[in-house]
């Protein structure tokens, strides 16, 4: 199967009713990147925000300490990048709400900036690091916004194919977040590294996380416009795939 059949993570409109959090924003200096204009912010940056402000609602709705929440996929939607000092609106909320997982919108609005993403997280037991069952308050405070819509945590994205180019790759140590594994935002770094600084017109590309990477080498795998980031023991930590 070609990546590219694979269809994007829908981005479901916003809910006529329910929970929507928001949260102002301006890009700072380390989230951009010089493109020979003003600077832009990097994608890592943006999968950053987007992790930030649904961590900030879940404080709102009350439910810090609930169990730890991994992300399993997430779809950048970039037509205008958000850019250097440009104030910025966050809004997100609950799309789609599984057994144990959730899914969750979030749109990034500015004066020049239009991004759309939706991200799938799962929620673990933070103990066991097995999967835990969303509980009946969760469900109450971000049912109405998902409009009864069903997420699932299955994998998605195909294999590497076989003779997929190889390229070199490293996780630095400072990549680790409180799980003790590379944070989700740092795969994007991959993808910004073949932009090389540039600016594409739109950027719609999806990065579905599979086994959690440590600091070390690493080996990036392509065909076309698909990355897949495995370890140096060909364990496939992530795939990206872009449209």
């Amino acid at each position: 199967m070609s990546p590219l059949a694979v269809e994007p993570t829908e981005l479901v409109p916003a809910p006529a009713a329910g929970r929507v959090f928001e949260v102002a924003l301006q890009p700072a200096l380390a989230d951009v990147i010089g493109d020979g204009r003003e600077g832009r912010a990097r994608l890592d940056a943006i999968a950053r925000w987007i992790q930030d402000v649904a961590y900030a609602d879940f404080v709102a709705a009350g439910f810090e300490g609930r169990g730890a929440w991994v992300v399993r996929r997430t779809r950048l939607r970039i037509e205008s990048f958000p850019r250097f000092g440009e104030q910025l609106a966050l809004r997100t909320f609950c799309s789609g709400i599984g057994r144990f997982c959730a899914e969750r919108r979030t749109t990034i609005a500015g004066p020049g900036a239009a991004v759309e993403t939706v991200a799938l997280w799962v929620c673990l037991d933070a103990s066991t690091w097995r999967p835990m069952r969303l509980d009946d308050d969760f469900i109450a405070a971000y049912g109405e916004s998902a409009a009864g819509r069903k997420a699932s945590f299955r994998l998605r994205h195909p294999e590497p194919p076989d003779g997929a180019e190889r390229g070199e790759w490293r996780f630095r140590a400072s990549d680790l977040d409180l799980a003790g594994h590379i944070n989700n935002a740092h795969y994007w770094d991959v993808l910004e590294e073949r932009l090389a600084g540039g600016q594409p017109a739109v950027i719609d590309a999806e990065i579905e996380y599979r086994a959690p990477a440590q600091p070390g080498p690493a080996v990036v795998l392509s065909e076309g416009d698909a990355l897949w980031v495995a370890g140096i023991d060909e364990i496939v930590h992530a795939s990206i795939l872009r449209w």
